[in-house]
This record gives structure tokens, sequence and C-alpha cells, in this order.
């Protein structure tokens, strides 16, 4: 009987489990449409400033009037790189934050074959767990950031990169993230962040799709005011990007989770019936056995 009490008490820790991991789902799937619902609005605005960046890069390489000399379009000898890893605060979400980090270890590790320094930006926390165990130079670090997602953070994120690209103690900036692409797919992106790619110009082949702007101030002048939106944008939207497959992953965690403690539960179900159907044909047997011998 004892056996049983505990198969019982099982049985409900497990049933006790499957409501957990069935809410964390539903709370997942909720905070996912937000998500989305935020990278799907961010997104056209990303991509148009980086078109025009593009455009006016092209613009000012291609002018005769002068010289495009913007620093952050240089591209210098990589003695020191950059990397800013973007994983998640929390766990629970399936392989979401191992993969990442494991990608962003391996990019480390390729630079640093090649005899180049590696810095890092960690952010969220699980990015910071990780890499607190290698020698790599922790820049700064952002935790607890993806339960209340600000614009400024991912200002300060570019306006820190962007500094240390300026001022030399880097040479490259690379920015590491999970895109989000469906609730069940997610890509890992490895972006040169710094030096910005400028629109490579090429007169012998005609642009069919390219437009001749006329630019007041000239590109240059608006290039310098573009810029730092378009790098806190590209921040940004991989921070939205993240929050979302991180959501999507959690999401998928715990739909699986539930439905392992469902199959878990059938299991011990069964194995008690079993259990409480020998005890009880055991108990008859004793009785009968008791009952003969005093006849």
């Amino acid at each position: 009987m004892a056996n049983l009490k505990a198969i019982r008490l099982r049985i409900v820790s497990v049933k006790g489990t499957q409501q957990i991991t069935k809410a964390m789902r539903m709370v997942a799937a909720a905070k996912m449409r937000r998500a989305t619902e935020a990278i799907h609005n961010a997104r056209p605005y990303a991509d148009k400033l980086n078109e025009v960046i593009k455009n006016l890069s092209k613009q000012a390489q291609g002018s005769s009037a002068e010289v495009f000399l913007n620093p952050l379009f240089q591209k210098k000898e990589v003695n020191t790189v950059l990397i800013l890893s973007v994983a998640a605060d929390r766990g629970l979400c399936g392989g979401f934050n191992a993969n990442i980090n494991k990608n962003a270890l391996s990019v480390a590790k390729s630079y640093t074959e090649q005899g180049i320094n590696v810095k890092m930006i960690c952010i969220g926390k699980k990015s910071f767990d990780f890499f607190k165990k290698y020698d790599y130079e922790k820049t700064k670090t952002f935790s607890d950031i993806f339960n209340h997602l600000k614009y400024e953070t991912a200002s300060e994120i570019s306006k820190t990169a962007t500094s240390l690209f300026l001022s030399g103690e880097v040479q490259k900036v690379v920015l590491i993230y999970n895109e989000f692409k469906s609730a069940i797919a997610q890509e890992q992106k490895v972006v040169d962040f710094l030096p910005v790619a400028s629109e490579e110009t090429n007169d012998s082949k005609p642009q069919n799709n390219s437009v001749d702007y006329i630019f007041e101030p000239s590109p240059n002048v608006i290039l310098e005011t573009l810029l730092p939106k378009h790098l806190t944008m590209q921040v940004w939207k991989a921070l939205l990007d993240s929050n979302a497959a991180e959501q999507a992953a959690r999401m998928a965690a715990m739909e699986s989770a539930t439905e392992n403690a469902k199959e878990l539960i059938k299991t011990l179900q069964l194995f008690y019936n079993r259990s409480r159907q020998a005890a009880i044909t055991q108990e008859i047997s004793e009785i009968v056995g008791g009952a003969e011998a005093l006849s």
C-alpha cells in the first residue's frame, strides 16, 4: 500500500506540473502575439531605412563634389572585434539559448584562431551566464531587458558599440541573434554591424530600379544624421526578433512538456491500477487461505 501511495503522490505531482506548463504555454503564446506584432511593425521602417542608407552611400561615393569620408563606413585592419550576442533573460525555452550561445562562441573562436582579440557585449542574462566562464573581455552586459523592451536600450547598445568603433578600440562589430520566421522556425543571424556595408557603385552595369534623387543638404550630411538612427534601428529589430523567437521557442517547449506530462500520467495511472489490482488480489488470496486454514 505504501507503494500505491507513492504512485498517487507522483500522479498528483505530474498533474500539477502539467497545469504549470500549460499555463506557461498560454502566457508564451500571448507574449509571442504581441512580440510578432511589434517586429512586423518595425521591419518595414528598418528595411526602408537600410535602403535609404545604401542609396545615400552610393550617391556620396559617386559624388564629384565631395569625397566620401564617413568613419562608420571605413574598413580597417581588424585587430579587435566586438561581438554583440543576443540571448534571453530566462530559460525553459528549449534549445533557444544554448544554440545562440554556441553559435556566438563558434564565431568568437574563429576570430581568436586568426589572432584577433575578441570583446563581448552580452545582451540577455543567459548570454552573460554562458560567457562568464570564458576569458573574453565583457565590455558591457544588458540583463533583464526583455520583460519590458525599450527603444532606449537599443539606443544605448548601439551608442556603446559605435563609440568603441570610432575610438579605434575595435575595428569590427558583429551582431548575433535569432531572427523570428514563424512560430515553429527561427534563423540564427550573424550580421556585420560595423563598419556599415555601403552600396558599391558600378557604372558599367545599369541600375534599372535606381532613382536619381536630389539631396538637400548633401548626401554626406544626411548620412551623418541618419546613420545613428539606422544602427539603433538594426539593434532594435534584433531585440524584437530575438524576443519573438524566444516566446515561440518557449511556447513549443511548454507544449511538448505538457504532452509529455500527459503521457506520463497515463503510464503512472496504468501502473497504479495494475498495482492496486495486484494488491487486492493478494488480499483476497490471503483471506481465502486463512478461511481454508480455519476450516
